[in-house]
């Protein structure tokens, strides 16, 4: 009995945290949101809206012999990269770096998350502050949002030191848009998307509060103010990334 009520059920449109929480809602949801505004999946909008596909891959040197393997190039950490070697994480850095056909992009959290879903057979989407609005009408006209073809929301969040999950004021936010594009789906909000929902009616000024999150302020004190600046545009970007067989793609 537990089991199933942890997956939310009788509602269109479901949310839920971290890698678990994708673990459990992807049991039952027939699509997944990944959101991981700072930045993964504000990283693959800015890519796939450039025409890169992009492969998630969980952070680890493995993914440079990824990338060879299938015959892409390899994101490095924020910090790596080099004039000849542009591709990172930063989402400011992949708006000005040449365009790849295919890009493999690790993250520890959103990026793990999306290969994980990825392997279930689910198709998996990327939504973010810049394109929240366009994931959520994409949705719908996908005719998901019923009881019977739920959408399951996932806030990424971030790590402590020890590997457990840090809840994020960004990714929280960030989930709420794209809840509040699907606030009318025919199977409702569960009560945890309609919990997260609220956070947003809150929030009078979402750049400011993304700003001052502690994400926000770690990446602006550690010098890439700029991929926080790119990843609070809310509602600039039509692009819905859609991840199968491996693989982000424009929808």
């Amino acid at each position: 009995m537990a089991a199933a009520v942890h997956a939310q059920p009788g509602a269109g449109a479901r949310f839920d945290w971290g890698l678990a929480g994708a673990a459990e809602l992807g049991r039952v949801c027939a699509v997944l949101v990944v959101v991981d505004v700072l930045s993964f999946t504000t990283a693959v909008e800015v890519a796939v809206a450039r025409g890169m596909r992009v492969h998630p891959f969980p952070w680890g040197e493995q993914a440079a012999d990824y990338a060879r393997r299938v015959g892409a190039v390899a994101a490095v950490g924020r910090r790596r990269t080099t004039p000849e070697h542009p591709w990172s994480l930063s989402p400011a850095a992949l708006s000005s770096a040449p365009a790849v056909a295919d890009l493999v992009l690790p993250s520890p959290n959103g990026s793990a998350i999306s290969a994980a879903a990825s392997a279930t057979g689910l198709p998996v989407v990327a939504a973010c502050l810049r394109n929240a609005r366009a994931v959520g009408r994409w949705l719908r006209l996908q005719g998901y949002g019923s009881t019977g073809a739920p959408i399951g929301v996932i806030a990424s969040g971030e790590r402590w030191p020890d590997g457990s999950l840090r809840p994020s004021v960004e990714d929280q936010l960030g989930a709420a848009s794209v809840l509040d594009a699907l606030s009318g789906v025919p199977g409702g909000l569960s009560v945890e998307a309609a919990v997260a929902l609220a956070a947003l009616a809150s929030t009078p000024d979402l750049p400011a509060a993304v700003r001052g999150s502690v994400s926000g302020r770690e990446l602006v004190e550690g010098g890439f103010a700029e991929d926080v600046e790119v990843a609070v545009r809310v509602g600039v970007s039509t692009v819905v990334p859609v991840l199968r067989q491996g693989v982000f793609s424009a929808a």
